[in-house]
């Protein structure tokens, strides 16, 4: 069977959100190749090292990151829109994030079999107690694991970025029992598929995204968790009686301020919001929006490029 595969050059930055685009279009996967990951493993970041890495990577321009997705002949057609919506997404970050040219190539390729070789690269992955694990792949259960099976979109996050697994660890340090949950741009869900596994009593999921919903809602009946998460297509800022303890928006910094006067008036007394999807150049005119609004900063910690924060209120 043929297959058109469609190039993007973006950035790291860049990379989710393109791809996450990307996979609205693509029955099978979406494909990320990023030098700087190379070289993050041979430097020993995520626990290995290489004693031998081509110099000649070194030299490449760590800011080209390539995004495939390989789409049915018959989607070629669709190629324009979803450029369209690539410069979209980089409008809307309003140049917080760096996209890169954006220069897109696209050629036909035989692909009856990159499906089940794009699979094999996919690995359950640790983030404490919660194992986040694609469909296709079995796994068995520890005693002490809590596992998340997302669906073969695997879109809109994966816990394989930064920024989500830095959300579902500091969710495991700060969840309480029978705590209800909020999470703004939920995304695949999860975040607060992971709440509810984790013992939460209800977790309410909102995104303006309605393909986001979609999913999320997916995710919810895959996990046996829908009877404890509502999902709903919501900017927040438009409901008024929605409290939570807990509250988790793994977004843009420069949405994140936008929400900062919002959020809060959604928070319990004594809650705790944890927020990541920021720059570290950003983080502090997003503590300084929150701070605004009532909330100080208790933690912040970093993973590769990206920060994250634990505020309550002052």
């Amino acid at each position: 069977m043929k297959y058109i595969e469609l190039t993007i050059h973006t950035t790291s930055e860049a990379s989710e959100l393109v791809a996450d685009i990307l996979w609205n279009y693509t029955e099978g996967g979406v494909a990320v190749s990023d030098v700087s990951d190379v070289i993050a493993l041979q430097s020993g970041k995520y626990g290995v090292y290489w004693d031998y890495l081509d110099e000649s990577l070194r030299a490449l321009q760590r800011s080209d990151v390539l995004v495939k997705a390989f789409l049915l002949p018959e989607r070629e057609g669709e190629i324009p829109g979803i450029m369209r919506e690539i410069f979209a997404c980089r409008e809307r970050s309003g140049g917080e994030i760096p996209f890169g040219t954006l220069e897109e190539t696209k050629r036909t390729i035989d692909g009856d079999d990159w499906i089940d070789i794009w699979k094999k690269h996919f690995r359950p992955i640790h983030l404490g107690s919660i194992v986040v694990v694609p469909e296709w792949i079995e796994y068995a259960e520890a005693p002490d694991e809590k596992v998340v099976i997302l669906d073969s979109n695997m879109a809109f996050g994966t816990g394989e970025h930064e920024t989500t697994a830095m959300c579902v660890e500091l969710l495991q340090e700060h969840l309480k029992e029978g705590d209800v949950v909020l999470d703004v741009g939920c995304g695949s869900g999860i975040l607060g598929i992971s709440a509810a596994k984790l013992g939460a009593k209800l977790c309410y999921l909102t995104d303006i995204d309605p393909v986001a919903v979609s999913s999320a809602r997916h995710n919810a009946q895959r996990n046996g968790v829908a009877e404890k998460v509502a999902v709903a297509e919501s900017n927040l800022v438009d409901d008024t009686t929605m409290k939570a303890d807990l509250i988790l928006a793994n977004i843009t910094a420069e949405i994140l301020t936008s929400l900062a006067p919002a959020i809060p008036s959604h928070l319990k007394e004594g809650g705790t919001v944890i927020l990541s999807g920021i720059l570290p150049d950003r983080a502090e005119k997003v503590k300084a929006a929150f701070g605004a609004a009532g909330l100080a900063t208790e933690k912040q910690i970093q993973r590769g490029e990206w920060v994250a924060l634990v505020l309550r209120r002052k």
